[in-house]
């Protein structure tokens, strides 16, 4: 299975009677977006699920894929790294997951995968961590396939 974690382009600071969940990306953040979604979508197989927290720094950022994708709304800036995986169904999914969402939710997670303890790795704004499971004779491995920020592409 190949989960793969994609952090929210840069976004606006709330506004003054706005809340965190209504933030929008910044002129930045949406170049960040389109530059990672090109990205992803010349790599990315067609069955890939994408889901995507309802924040609509996500919604914006995973719009400029032009693929269809499921609002869950326990992938919420406060997610859990336990929610993450359920959504995603770790590692059991048959297809390839794609999750837009936040830190410290993602940096949690690949921490966890990879090295098998909670450490608050850095996810940057709108750069993606693709890691892979496979289950194989010498035992179940998770792998780290692709780091890419949207400054080097």
């Amino acid at each position: 299975m190949d989960l793969i974690l994609w952090r929210h382009a840069e976004a606006h600071i709330a506004r003054d009677g706005q809340t965190d969940l209504e933030r929008t990306l910044t002129a930045k953040g949406e170049r960040q977006a389109q530059r990672m979604a090109d990205w992803l979508n010349q790599r990315i197989a067609h069955s890939t699920r994408i889901l995507v927290s309802p924040a609509l720094r996500c919604q914006q950022t995973a719009q400029s894929l032009g693929k269809n994708f499921k609002t869950v709304d326990s992938l919420g800036p406060q997610a859990s790294g336990e929610a993450l995986l359920v959504a995603a169904r770790w590692p059991e999914s048959p297809d390839p997951v794609l999750i837009v969402g936040h830190q410290p939710t993602l940096g949690l997670v690949a921490a966890h995968l990879l090295a098998g303890m909670p450490q608050a790795w850095s996810v940057k704004k709108g750069g993606v961590w693709w890691l892979r499971f496979r289950d194989r004779d010498e035992g179940a491995r998770v792998s780290l396939l692709a780091v890419q920020s949207p400054e080097y592409l």
